[in-house]
């Protein structure tokens, strides 16, 4: 009986081993099949994400501030996780139709999805977006995201930088590239769907270098991927409505002749609930996912989805007003499968209001958001249909604002007018300094670190622990008796965190008493050489 017992425990383990594949910074498995190639086309269901299921025996922490998004770091929680919506800056729209290219061509500066990073080399965010409905990509800069300015380039054709005007375009900063030529990575879409890739120096100079053998959608889009090192390609196809198809390669030009090899990634689900009768011209359509991007945030993957509301676009043609587009967030932490709150949202929304420049169809931006004085900073284009000329249709009329969100402010977990507690699974980490995200103005936070037979650490207890209060986005978590957690390195911990009456976003191990997280910092922040968050500033507390 046992030998029988240990002959199928044998073939397991063995099946297990065959099918493991790539071990991430967190400690996920992937499949060997990857990328995973069985999800369902026709389903409504909401994406299933395995590492929430099966989460890994320990996960590791070394890499960015860990955030409350999901249920992957909590054990046990009494807490209420609550999301959060951008505010809208009261001062938008930001950048709007000026050059004669944009008010001849439908009076709109555009997006979708062009793209926004900041440049450390030129200490400027830089802001690619087509100049015109359909028109040239273009320039713009800004040291602050609210001023822009349409440099002068050096090519005579004054912030434009293509010769042709595109049906779509994608646009990638690779502060990564060892080539300076290939410093600026590039997709756009002609009126046949066809697509091309290019690289450049700075974009004044994009040429087509390669173009993709077959056809797809407008409004594919790409992304880099630095945990894994790949280039992700976000992939729009109409198998059953608007949906994404998913490729990835290890290097950017060899997409053009993998394009074939996309799988089917993901759609709107049967919680993306249509736009309510009456509240909006030809309401009431299913809904679709009409574009989705992603990039690197602290310790995850932030994909931000385009949920198409309708109506279908004859209804909007007819009518002369803007179809509807709402943005909607997304969390991966292995880069392919999403986890959505339950309760759909939006994060940044039309007004819906006719006149209102931000009426309808919203678009963010290669790159997603930026990092400026301590905020998250979400560029995004809204329609009103109607042009500065008076002209009226469904692109007509676009301008590009801004949105914000406190840091790592996605989700946070809830005490309010209580205490509560929330304890970690097993992590581990080789830093030495606790530090938490947490608005507790009228409460603490205290914390505890616990064994693997959940026992308090001494001197690292709940006894010893010095409450933390405010609101600070870099709050350090000390006790009495000792602040350095050096002699826990590489040793399976939970934490335990006591929250009173406050907000708790996130916590992580820094390597010293800076802060500094290590992980990503989206599309860039000033005072950064690069996109991760090393910089080595001692905070005074």
């Amino acid at each position: 009986m046992n030998s029988t017992k240990n002959f199928f425990t044998a073939i397991i383990l063995f099946a297990s081993v065959l099918n493991a594949g790539e071990l991430l910074y967190n400690g996920i498995e992937l499949p060997n099949v990857w990328p995973p190639n069985d999800l369902d086309l026709k389903s409504t269901e909401p994406m299933p994400v395995p590492y929430l299921d099966t989460p890994p025996a320990v996960i590791k922490i070394d890499i960015g501030r860990q955030l409350f998004v999901d249920d992957f770091l909590i054990e046990t929680t009494n807490l209420t996780r609550r999301y959060h919506s951008a505010e809208k800056y009261q001062g938008n729209p930001v950048f709007v139709p000026e050059s004669e290219t944009e008010l001849k061509l439908r009076g709109v500066v555009y997006l979708g999805h062009g793209g926004v990073f900041y440049d450390p080399q030129a200490k400027v965010f830089k802001m690619f977006y087509t100049s015109g409905w359909r028109g040239p990509l273009a320039l713009a800069t800004s040291t602050d995201m609210i001023h822009w300015t349409r440099p002068e380039l050096t090519n005579a054709k004054g912030n434009i930088l293509t010769e042709q005007g595109v049906d779509d375009t994608s646009v990638w900063l690779d502060l990564n590239a060892t080539n300076p030529a290939e410093r600026i990575k590039f997709m756009d879409c002609d009126r046949k769907k066809t697509h091309y890739l290019c690289m450049s120096a700075d974009g004044s100079d994009i040429s087509r270098r390669t173009y993709m053998p077959e056809v797809a959608g407008d409004y594919c889009s790409f992304f880099y991927n630095p945990f894994r090192e790949v280039w992700a390609f976000s992939i729009k196809k109409n198998t059953r409505g608007r949906n994404r198809y998913y490729l990835e390669c290890k290097n950017f030009l060899d997409a053009a002749q993998k394009w074939q090899e996309a799988v089917y990634w993901t759609n709107a689900d049967k919680l993306d609930l249509p736009e309510p009768q009456g509240r909006y011209p030809g309401a009431g359509e299913p809904t679709q996912l009409y574009s989705l991007n992603a990039v690197a945030y602290e310790s995850i993957m932030v994909g931000i989805h385009y949920i198409h509301r309708g109506p279908n676009n004859k209804i909007c043609e007819e009518g002369k007003f803007p179809k509807i587009t709402d943005l909607e967030l997304g969390f991966s932490r292995d880069g392919f499968h999403w986890s959505r709150p339950q309760q759909r949202e939006p994060f940044i929304a039309g007004t819906r209001k006719e006149g209102d420049w931000d009426r309808a169809y919203l678009h963010s931006t290669t790159g997603v958001f930026v990092l400026c004085d301590d905020k998250l900073v979400f560029p995004y284009t809204a329609f009103s249909g109607e042009a500065p000329d008076g002209s009226r249709g469904i692109y007509h009329g676009a301008r590009i604002g801004l949105a914000y969100l406190r840091r790592d402010g996605f989700a946070s977990m809830d005490a309010d007018n209580k205490t509560g507690e929330l304890i970690t699974r097993p992590v581990q980490f080789t830093g030495q300094c606790l530090f938490a995200n947490l608005k507790a103005t009228e409460g603490t936070l205290k914390a505890e670190l616990l064994n693997e037979q959940g026992q308090p650490i001494e001197p690292f207890t709940f006894a010893n622990s010095i409450p933390a209060t405010g609101d600070k986005t870099l709050a350090r978590l000390k006790w009495q008796g000792g602040d350095s957690l050096e002699k826990l390195q590489g040793k399976p911990v939970r934490f335990r965190f006591v929250l009173t009456d406050g907000l708790l976003y996130s916590f992580w191990v820094s390597r010293d008493n800076t802060g500094r997280s290590d992980g990503y910092l989206a599309a860039g922040a000033p005072g950064y050489d690069s996109l991760i968050d090393n910089k080595q500033t001692v905070i005074k507390q």
